[in-house]
């Protein structure tokens, strides 16, 4: 399909639920590469809002007619799970561009049918691992990269035998550690519906880490080992065919009060961590910065709190924030919304960029499916309490 190349591209929502309003809808509407063309949702209180508020030109119920309208040149959509194998194959059999919410499919059965949906009709394709988009997770997989590929020893790394020192095939082998800290009280009620989320968090939270994983390690998996306990706590070891290996730990019963994500990648004698998308560190690598600091998005609320940035910076307006609310005595969602970019914006203008063949394949279908068979690999192995090999899947 051709896209008017200078002009802002005209997409079509469909699914206008909490994820949509509060990311993809607005961040449509106000980009300077896309229009909020269509919104298309059952609810005639979301058509509404996104009319009034984000200035929709058209709303609908009716999917088949959004995708069909001429005008429409790409869908995002941001439906349940259930809904997206046919509203992809509809949008590729119009020939028209698809960005796609997480987890892909709820079965690796629906999940292969979309990757040959896309691949047989060429469209362009993403999936919503938005952090691959995130400027501090991009700034963090490029130092790392380069290090694992171009390694670069500091001077004063202590080589203890020197040329004694015995060979070891696993040296330099990168290793990775996620760790996630979740609070399940801010949980929307779908979450524990077993009819609509019948794997939880181990498949709608965990494909966002086995994709970093993928991502960071550069590497297929070859075999999964995962124990959960409940709903709430998991944790998953990865280990790659080239001998890498990562770990996530997943806890739903933390606290907001805290950073939500930590990444820490090691390999070559270099050390490159990235603290909630809000900080870089880096220790072992030539030439490397030793930190970098990332804005806080919302953080305006308190300007003069947290002025230092970065990690600290966060929680000092955190700690702000929280104290606010407890003396209102009430919930506030400002602590939530004052965080990092965790790159929804860009991911949709980047994909704009790889329609328009300026810009690279931000997350396609191949890195769709493999987060999501690693997360199917915990799953099983979760249950059956065993090592899962990726042949099994």
């Amino acid at each position: 399909m051709k896209t008017r190349r200078h002009e802002k591209m005209n997409f079509a929502v469909i699914g206008c639920g909490a994820l949509a309003m509060g990311q993809h809808i607005p961040n449509i509407a106000r980009s300077v590469k896309t229009r909020l063309h269509t919104c298309c949702d059952l609810s005639d209180v979301a058509l509404k809002k996104c009319q009034d508020q984000y200035g929709a030109l058209h709303v609908t119920k009716d999917y088949r007619a959004a995708i069909a309208d001429p005008e429409v040149e790409a869908v995002c959509v941001a439906t349940t799970e259930k809904m997206r194998l046919p509203l992809i194959e509809a949008a590729a059999k119009a020939g028209k561009p698809v960005y796609c919410e997480k987890p892909i499919a709820t079965t690796m059965e629906e999940a292969y049918k979309i990757r040959d949906v896309v691949k047989q009709t060429g469209i362009p394709f993403c999936i919503g691992y938005n952090r691959r988009n995130s400027p501090a997770m991009m700034e963090a997989h490029r130092i790392f990269r380069e290090h694992m590929e171009h390694p670069k020893p500091c001077a004063w790394r202590w080589n203890r035998e020197g040329d004694g020192r015995p060979h070891l095939d696993e040296d330099g082998t990168a290793g990775m550690m996620v760790r996630i800290n979740d609070d399940w009280w801010s949980w929307k009620g779908w979450a524990f519906d077993k009819t609509h989320a019948p794997h939880g968090p181990m498949l709608f939270e965990m494909v966002h880490f086995t994709d970093m994983c993928n991502w960071f390690m550069s590497a297929e998996a070859a075999e999964v080992t995962a124990l959960e306990c409940g709903m709430l706590n998991h944790g998953v070891v990865i280990r790659y065919k080239s001998g890498e290996l990562a770990t996530i730990t997943m806890c739903a019963n933390g606290s907001f009060g805290y950073p939500k994500e930590l990444y820490e990648m090691m390999g070559n004698g270099g050390v490159v961590v990235c603290d909630h998308m809000l900080e870089i560190r880096t220790a072992g690598i030539e030439g490397a910065p030793t930190r970098q600091t990332f804005p806080i998005v919302n953080g305006e609320r308190f300007p003069d709190v947290g002025t230092e940035g970065g990690l600290h910076g966060w929680l000092a307006k955190t700690r702000a924030s929280c104290e606010a609310s407890a003396a209102r005595g009430e919930a506030t969602l400002d602590t939530f919304a004052m965080g990092p970019d965790k790159g929804h914006a860009s991911s949709i203008d980047r994909f704009v960029d790889e329609i328009r063949g300026t810009g690279p394949v931000v997350c396609g279908v191949d890195d769709a499916v493999a987060a999501t068979r690693v997360a199917f690999a915990a799953i099983r192995s979760a249950h059956e309490h065993r090592a899962i090999s990726m042949d099994e899947v």
